[in-house]
């Protein structure tokens, strides 16, 4: 089962930009790796060479990325390196965000959630981008690094980042945090032909359940992914100090596919409101056979009760007129169960041919 909701927030009148939380022990640290990326290639660096690092004097880009919780000395680091807001690094601090895109004079700020597919449930792990014209700082909070396409990009000569520097860079992680969703879409199309052959067959409350256990992963997608179309929108209206003209169409590129998974995404939630439908009537019909062979089998005893009613009367008086007949008939008995076989017989002949089951 998805889990959205669970957000990290610092305790109420909580200074803005803090990073460090009373109520939540302090993370011990994550990962870092930094790329300082020129020309002629990609190298590994430490911390120490971004002490005062300028790209006018070094190389053309830094990359920097912490895989996992940061601690406060990390963001503080970071921060410092390459003059980030402390608002945009309390985000990093507190997962569990709202994708949006903050514009600043120098570099831009966005946060994403990467949707993926594990253990056949939906996991959500936030990602922090922050670009520059010179840098870009990555974050992502799940076990996993992401972006290792990316990097074994980045160390093979690769003309587009060489050309278009650090936009490009942050354009290539979007696009790889934005696709991640095709994959899951493909999973839950699959899902949804599982449930809707299921609905069809065997309709069950389990059936029932797992449909609505759709919906609500597909309403909380919806939660997290539309925000992120818009924040893309805003990238392009407003960071043109960052995404020039060269870079911009790569960003329209990723803002296609936001648009495309959205669709993707309203296609699936109608259909699974459609299941609940198809689950009903599938119900409905179930019951309405039932109810047609019991009615089938009630008709048809109607009558032989009353035949077995009416000569369980026994009433018999040796001078009567009105006394019972055929009550000392030799074949009596095989000939009232003959005469009830054929009324049966005769009943189930006629709702067949009505075609009422």
């Amino acid at each position: 089962m998805i889990d959205i909701f669970r957000k990290t927030y610092h305790p109420p009148g909580t200074a803005p930009g803090t990073l460090v939380s009373p109520e939540r022990p302090p993370a011990e640290g994550a990962s870092l790796e930094i790329l300082l990326i020129s020309d002629g290639g990609a190298r590994s660096a430490d911390a120490l060479d971004l002490e005062g690092w300028d790209a006018a004097t070094a190389e053309r880009i830094a990359w920097v990325h912490v895989q996992g919780a940061p601690s406060h000395a990390q963001l503080e680091m970071i921060g410092d390196w390459f003059g980030l807001h402390p608002l945009s690094l309390e985000d990093v601090a507190n997962t569990g965000q709202r994708p949006k895109a903050d514009v600043y004079d120098d570099h831009v700020v966005i946060i994403l959630n990467q949707t993926r597919w594990r253990d056949d449930e939906i996991v959500l792990e936030q990602v922090n981008l922050f670009v520059g014209t010179s840098f870009v700082v990555s974050f992502h909070n799940g076990p996993e690094d992401p972006f290792e396409p990316v990097r074994r990009r980045v160390q093979t000569s690769n003309r587009n980042l060489a050309n278009m520097g650090a936009p490009y860079l942050g354009y290539a992680l979007m696009d790889l945090v934005v696709d991640q969703a095709f994959p899951l879409m493909e999973n839950l199309g699959s899902l949804l032909e599982d449930l809707e052959e299921s609905v069809l067959t065997s309709a069950t409350r389990e059936t029932l359940q797992r449909i609505h256990n759709l919906r609500r992963e597909l309403l909380l997608l919806r939660r997290q992914l539309w925000p992120t179309r818009e924040a893309l929108g805003r990238l392009m209206r407003e960071a043109t100090g960052v995404f020039d003209a060269t870079t911009m169409p790569y960003l329209r590129d990723v803002y296609d596919h936001t648009v495309h998974i959205m669709d993707l995404l309203e296609s699936y939630r109608e259909m699974a409101a459609s299941l609940v439908d198809v689950y009903i009537s599938s119900v409905n019909q179930r019951l309405n056979e039932v109810m047609k062979v019991l009615t089938v089998i009630a008709t048809i005893f109607i009558p032989l009760t009353f035949l077995v009613g009416v000569y369980g009367m026994n009433f018999e008086h040796p001078e009567s007129p009105w006394s019972m007949p055929e009550l000392y008939t030799y074949y009596g008995y095989p000939l009232v169960w003959l005469i009830m076989i054929m009324v049966a017989g005769g009943m189930l002949y006629a709702f067949k041919r009505r075609g009422w089951f």
